[in-house]
């Protein structure tokens, strides 16, 4: 075998990283393609970003622990659920006449700021690849050149792969 292709790392683990907006299906549907052609496994990631310290202070005056925990682990729960909602629609919709993915995406929700938390969560896992969506803010010739902060963030910190889809707003 010659030696550039010894250097082209295997894909076994995709990190799709997506904030759950109907326009991010593209994002799912490459990282599914690639998942596919690899015979890689999906971690599912969605990033919950903190509450600033006000908010929490604000919070914790009105609610007991106890209601704060509940109510976090109550809105995980529905993250994960709209998560297997879209595996499964992805499954039905965009898979009705090909094979199936070999294995079933696995879902993850975290919290942390968005960028460091992908590139966290890529490192534990082992991704091989990351895949999210970006979206322009503006449609000035400047604007279509930058990429949006998260996807800019995580592609100047990470050293794994990072494949970058432009997304419709949505």
């Amino acid at each position: 075998m010659n030696k550039e292709l010894k250097m082209i790392p295997e894909i076994k683990t995709i990190l799709y990283a997506s904030d759950l907006s109907e326009g991010s299906k593209p994002a799912y549907m490459l990282a599914a393609k690639e998942a596919f052609k690899h015979e890689a496994q999906i971690v599912f990631l969605n990033v919950i970003e903190p509450i600033s310290h006000a908010t929490e202070a604000l919070l914790e005056n009105y609610m007991a622990d106890a209601e704060l925990r509940a109510m976090r682990g109550q809105g995980i729960e529905k993250i994960r659920g709209l998560m297997e909602q879209r595996i499964d629609e992805f499954n039905q919709t965009c898979l009705q006449d090909r094979l199936p993915l070999q294995k079933r995406p696995l879902t993850r929700v975290e919290s942390g700021p968005a960028a460091e938390t992908i590139i966290s969560v890529a490192e534990e896992v082992a991704a091989d690849l990351i895949v999210m969506g970006t979206r322009s803010r503006t449609h000035s010739s400047l604007g279509r050149f930058l990429v949006g902060s998260t996807a800019q963030n995580v592609m100047q910190m990470t050293a794994t792969p990072l494949l970058v889809v432009p997304l419709t707003e949505g």
